[in-house]
């Protein structure tokens, strides 16, 4: 009787053991939630990752947001047309935005990116807008043949410039300065004080002005033409061209001098943006880099 008490004991913790083992070993595919801590996979690169958290409640692991913005991808609706044209504030905190309606949009960058103001008073198509250094007021070049400066905080159009006979497809004020610049589709850039109405120089053109942009001094003006090429003017010189950048197999549509001066960015119809080297002592080859 004692040995099959014994027996019967060894049987029972025998049976117990391969129980266990049985509640250990997951059928295949089976999900099994430990409370006990887990070390967190790796995430580099933005890679999904599922762990077990406290309590054994699923979390889900990923890259941090670093932008204030209220959702990674925010659409700003209110222009009946095309939009031609975007920029920033220096602030960063408003963006402006020109269209085919004839109208400029501000907005907020932040929260809800709500519309603020709506400016009126071109006759056609809104081309390009750029903030002045202050980040109260910006200027606007239009299909109607004339340049706008506007009050950012009010809405009202400060100023109005008049003298090219084609479509204004650019401006571009300097940051130091008072210059402002402009390329029309009568073959001419245009050079104008932002504080008085009249033009301060005309530069002709071979062909359609379609992209102009001004060093931060006032002193160098960059346009880009119809042709494919890139022309600089040192506006201290005579009126022609010191420097010839080719390169772009068609239309130059836009160009962004880097803030220190060095470097010029075009981009063109061809589908290529292109890098420039524009300090005054640089090798022949200008062009640093394309991106296509």
């Amino acid at each position: 009787l004692r040995f099959s008490r014994t027996a019967t004991a060894h049987e029972a913790r025998a049976a117990s053991g391969m129980a266990s083992e049985v509640e250990k070993r997951p059928a295949p595919g089976e999900l099994i939630v430990s409370h006990t801590s887990v070390k967190k996979p790796r995430t580099d690169g933005g890679t999904l990752a599922v762990s077990a958290g406290a309590g054994g409640a699923l979390t889900t692991a990923g890259p941090l947001r670093t932008s204030d913005l209220l959702a990674p991808i925010m659409l700003l609706s209110g222009h009946s047309g095309p939009v031609n044209t975007v920029k920033f504030s220096p602030d960063g905190r408003h963006l402006l935005s020109g269209a085919h309606d004839k109208t400029i949009l501000l907005w907020e960058v932040f929260g809800e990116c709500k519309n603020t103001l709506t400016f009126r008073g071109h006759g056609n198509s809104v081309l390009e807008a750029h903030w002045l250094a202050d980040g109260e007021h910006f200027v606007s070049a239009s299909a109607d043949k004339t340049i706008a400066l506007w009050d950012a905080r009010t809405g009202a159009r400060s100023r109005q410039y008049k003298g090219h006979s084609s479509y204004v497809n650019s401006c571009c004020p300097s940051v130091d300065s008072a210059v402002l610049a402009s390329g029309s589709d009568d073959n001419n850039a245009r050079l104008w004080d932002v504080r008085v109405r009249t033009c301060q120089r005309t530069i002709s053109h071979p062909f359609p002005v379609t992209a102009v942009s001004m060093s931060a001094s006032g002193h160098n003006l960059y346009t880009g033409c119809l042709d494919g090429n890139v022309r600089l003017y040192d506006l201290r010189r005579a009126e022609t061209a010191t420097m010839t950048l080719k390169g772009h197999q068609d239309i130059v549509t836009g160009m962004a001098l880097s803030p220190d001066g060095n470097f010029l960015l075009s981009n063109a119809m061809d589908n290529t943006l292109r890098c420039w080297d524009v300090k005054p002592y640089a090798s022949a080859d200008r062009c640093v880099k394309v991106f296509l």
